[in-house]
């Protein structure tokens, strides 16, 4: 499967106006079986910018594609100057309120599993346990000539090293992790190789125009095959790559769900949709089911 760059979308057609009954999301969790598909929306209560909402990072932040990264070394090194900066910023991020309620709901029996399209790490850290990473995960490294995968706190370490005094003030933080810099910020920043072979060093996420592992994509498949319900929280699904799985789980006659303040590109497939802020949306779930939200976090 492959992502298309597509990095805006336009309703083409008269959508279902949002609601904020959270009846139907408050029933399909106290049935069960219920399968979670989360976006960058999720993370903004936590200090992390969504691509497309309100004041969201597209409008002054073209994500870097697969493309542009293996084309020039000058690429590579604006994106790993921004990423280096944005890394110290984003690991220091906790989860949020409806972090900590998925994970409630995880406790308690009532989700069948958790598809991610973000690169976080913070739906783990709140307690959710078996967490499919559709995109990939900022936290490692991967070789492009070796396949050799490391932790990135390795990587943040000898970058650290070869770029010693390194501490432009970013203008922002992205959902991808890049902080944005000028060129003259980035100015003659140091690229370290890979350790094992000298080949170049990529996160070990998914950029847009790259390929999502197939194995990865039939085991989402899968996921949404066994749910009873599927649970959209915080995507507009203007990708392929998690529109997919909502058009899958409509064709299977399975109740759609979606909570999320703007239109989606997967409203017409949807039982409904949810215009509430995420973390005050879902601890309301939460209250009225009698699940307690844990506020504790992983260190």
């Amino acid at each position: 499967m492959r992502m298309r760059p597509t990095l805006s979308w336009t309703p083409t057609e008269d959508l279902p106006p949002g609601t904020t009954d959270l009846g139907p999301v408050t029933d399909a969790l106290e049935s069960g079986g219920v399968l979670v598909l989360s976006g960058a929306g999720i993370s903004t209560e936590s200090g992390i910018p969504d691509y497309r909402g309100e004041g969201g990072s597209l409008s002054r932040h073209t994500p870097m594609t697969y493309q542009d990264f293996t084309a020039t070394a000058q690429a590579r090194r604006r994106y790993w100057a921004r990423s280096h900066l944005g890394w110290r910023t984003f690991g220091r991020a906790r989860p949020n309120a409806g972090h900590r309620a998925v994970a409630a709901f995880g406790r308690h029996g009532m989700l069948s599993g958790v598809i991610t399209q973000n690169v976080d790490g913070l739906h783990q850290a709140a307690g959710s346990e078996g967490v499919v990473e559709l995109h990939g995960s900022l936290d490692r490294v991967v070789c492009l000539s070796c396949g050799a995968s490391s932790p990135r706190r390795e990587l943040a370490g000898r970058l650290e090293e070869a770029n010693p005094g390194f501490e432009p003030v970013a203008a922002g933080i992205n959902p991808d992790g890049d902080a944005d810099l000028t060129d003259e910020q980035v100015g003659d920043f140091r690229v370290v190789p890979c350790a094992v072979c000298g080949g170049i060093l990529k996160p070990d996420v998914v950029f847009f125009g790259e390929t999502v592992p197939p194995g990865r994509v039939e085991h989402c498949r899968a996921l949404v095959r066994e749910a009873a319900a599927l649970l959209v929280l915080g995507s507009s699904l203007t990708v392929m790559s998690g529109l997919r799985f909502v058009r899958q789980a409509a064709e299977a006659g399975k109740p759609v769900l979606i909570v999320n303040r703007d239109p989606t590109r997967g409203d017409r497939h949807a039982l409904t949709r949810v215009a509430l802020p995420l973390g005050a949306a879902l601890t309301s779930v939460a209250e009225r089911l009698g699940i307690p939200v844990d506020d504790r976090t992983a260190a």
